[in-house]
């Protein structure tokens, strides 16, 4: 039998993913010792199969400055975050050099270290410099962030729990969140779970795709209006839909995709327009693809566009390894489009415990917000595993203080029309 839960907590955080681990370990840096339940454990929800991007790639300005933040984290302890910092090549066909060019501007504004290459002939130059192998053509914008790059997912939630236990956090595993019970003010008084209730004075959301049924326990609405920046209204809105996220692996010796100089590869991201064929030369697909890929333990792992899955969708058990039937044929095919060193890369495709599904908001972008009187909600939007500042900025906010990162993510934005700008991609991955 597990021991009893404490029958009290100053700052209950519910979830022990990237979110609710970050924000206890700042909340014990800070000398405020919290509690953090997981219904599973450390790292068996989204956290725990990310596919591990860090990157600072987004075109609007309130994801831009607050990635920046978190790329720093990562960079303050990578052993212990089993972090590489390789960077994160973007490289697109002419309708995405404008957004590109523009979020490479911004992150000149802002510090942060990337280069921009314009041209065909520019890009295949830089490609050729980091891959001789490199053969990916009608690629006209390249931006190659230097900061960024991946972490191993499991290894460096462990680790993220680890720094919040030593920090003064106490973690309990297997507790789940049957209910909230409120008092005359509409905050949080008790929040009850399968091992006891336990009476609080604040409360931390942070439960990834599992979002949705804690939403509804807390009484918050499930549709929603949008006003638009345009003064248009659009009704009845889904607060959550869902989306399966395809990822993959090729057993191919990660100490062999390295750079020219040797060095580990960054995260590559490719948009093209250009047909797709396999080894064999059978077309794979003419209509605009896009794909990510990285070195990983084993061997290379990465991703394609996400599938919807609609407003409901349930998570337990969590669902992984979910792809179309032709993503692996896409997806092998792309690596060897790309890189020389990836012909033949089909035969060597595996599907690992990878993707999932991710609950995403209406406008498809995070809410971070207080929800109820004493209740903090991290709604990440799938954006989450490389958002590890969110809770440094939550453990501030919970102090009293003002987070400039965060406010941009208020939920008042929907009814405000406050709302992040949109791509001009065609890609509506990007």
């Amino acid at each position: 039998m597990p021991d009893r839960l404490p029958a009290s907590a100053s700052i209950l955080i519910i979830g022990g993913g990237v979110h609710g681990l970050s924000t206890a370990w700042h909340l014990g840096r800070r000398g405020r010792p919290s509690l953090v339940l997981d219904k599973q454990g450390v790292a068996a929800g989204a956290s725990g199969i990310a596919c591990g991007v860090i990157r600072n790639n987004y075109f609007q300005p309130a994801m831009s400055e607050l990635m920046a933040a978190c790329v720093e984290v990562w960079e303050s302890d990578p052993e212990s975050l089993h972090y590489h910092g390789t960077g994160y090549v973007a490289l697109g066909p002419p309708a995405q050099e404008s957004d590109l060019i523009e979020v490479h501007e911004r992150q000149q504004r802002i510090g942060y270290p990337s280069e921009l290459h314009v041209g065909e002939d520019a890009v295949t130059q830089h490609m050729h410099s980091l891959y001789p192998d490199w053969r990916a053509p009608g690629l006209t914008v390249c931006l190659h962030e230097h900061a960024g790059g991946y972490a191993f997912n499991r290894e460096s939630i462990r680790g993220l729990a680890d720094k919040a236990r030593a920090a003064g956090a106490e973690i309990r595993e297997g507790a789940q969140v049957t209910g909230f019970a409120l008092d005359g003010s509409g905050a949080v008084a008790r929040v009850e779970t399968n091992q006891g209730d336990i009476d609080v004075d604040q409360v931390v959301v942070a439960v990834g795709p599992w979002i949705a049924s804690i939403w509804r326990m807390l009484g918050l609405p499930e549709r929603i209006d949008v006003l638009q920046p345009d003064g248009e209204v659009r009704p009845d809105l889904p607060m959550w839909t869902y989306w399966y996220l395809q990822e993959g692996e090729v057993a191919f010796d990660p100490a062999r995709f390295t750079t020219a100089a040797g060095r580990s590869s960054p995260v590559l991201h490719i948009d093209s327009d250009q047909p797709l064929h396999d080894d064999a030369g059978r077309l794979i697909t003419a209509e605009p693809w896009g794909v990510y890929f990285k070195p990983d333990r084993r061997g290379v792992q990465g991703g394609a566009q996400p599938l919807p899955v609609g407003e409901r969708f349930d998570v337990d058990p969590y669902p992984t390894g979910t792809v179309e039937p032709g993503f692996p044929d896409l997806w092998s095919a792309a690596l060897s489009h790309c890189l020389g060193r990836f012909e033949g890369a089909r035969e060597l495709y595996r599907q690992v415990r990878s993707g999932g599904v991710g609950a995403f908001t209406v406008d498809n972008f995070p809410v971070f917000d207080y929800m109820l009187p004493n209740v903090f909600v991290a709604a990440d939007s799938n954006h989450g595993y490389k958002m590890i500042a969110v809770g440094r900025e939550i453990a501030r906010v919970l102090e009293g203080e003002h987070s400039s990162l965060l406010h941009p993510f208020r939920f008042e934005r929907f009814r405000t029309g406050d709302l992040h700008p949109v791509s001009h991609s065609p890609y509506p991955w990007s």
